[in-house]
């Protein structure tokens, strides 16, 4: 694991924005496209933004990259808590992604539905492989969580299927997420984590013991990739470092 820190928000959605740019670049060089798991919420809003902007608009062969989601609340597209709209209207109507390219995890059918297939078009992708995605950004709730793998819930223990849909009482709507197994496949593995009110739970989930049934975030542990936190100076408050 390394750990990355800047010293505000600002600076953090540059240095990722440029490490993701490189990092691209540098995976293909040898193989034909780059496949990128998408994080819903604002942390990663501003990074995206700048992904939209010059010069990374212009360096990254938006073309041969294929997106993804890590999870999706289960509301339409139109609505503004909808992952995919955001992540659409901050970086891919701006930069020329390839429509085929873009997965989203539809919303306009049942969930359960919309899990089954998403794992379809996966396993199209992955199935015959080692590695699952090239690149997985995630970012880290108050209580741990990451993607909807929130604590106490029966879905931070799923050892095979690699998306689920459930509903989650505490939103009262269903979710639908990545599992642990096929992010744990990925070639590389990005936490984006902001802000004091994060210290805690971030100390916990780095430098604590090992209980996922309390902070899921430990669960993603990339069995071979690579694996980076990129924090701001309030959100590593109190580590020790």
């Amino acid at each position: 694991m390394e750990l990355h820190i800047a010293k505000d928000p600002a600076q953090l959605s540059e240095n990722v924005a440029a490490w993701i740019s490189n990092y691209i670049l540098e995976v293909l060089q040898t193989q034909e496209r780059f496949t990128f798991v998408l994080s819903g919420g604002n942390t990663p809003k501003q990074l995206y933004s700048l992904l939209a902007k010059a010069p990374y608009n212009m360096v990254i062969p938006w073309e041969k990259i294929h997106f993804f989601w890590g999870d999706e609340r289960d509301v339409p597209f139109e609505d503004e808590r909808n992952n995919a709209r955001m992540a659409f209207e901050a970086l891919l109507d701006k930069v020329g992604a390839n429509p085929e390219n873009i997965h989203v995890m539809r919303t306009d059918i049942g969930p359960e539905e919309s899990a089954a297939e998403y794992e379809k078009i996966l396993k199209s992708y992955f199935g015959k492989e080692d590695t699952t995605f090239d690149l997985v950004l995630l970012g880290m709730g108050d209580d741990g969580h990451t993607l909807s793998l929130f604590p106490g819930l029966p879905i931070v223990h799923e050892k095979k299927a690699w998306v689920k849909s459930f509903f989650l009482e505490a939103q009262d709507m269903y979710r639908i997420t990545l599992t642990a197994p096929v992010v744990n496949r990925a070639a590389c593995v990005l936490f984006l984590t902001t802000g004091a009110n994060k210290a805690i739970t971030l100390k916990s989930v780095i430098e604590g013991t090992f209980d996922a049934e309390k902070y899921p975030s430990q669960l993603i542990r990339p069995e071979e990739g690579e694996l980076h936190w990129f924090v701001d100076e309030a959100a590593a408050g109190a580590m020790e470092i």
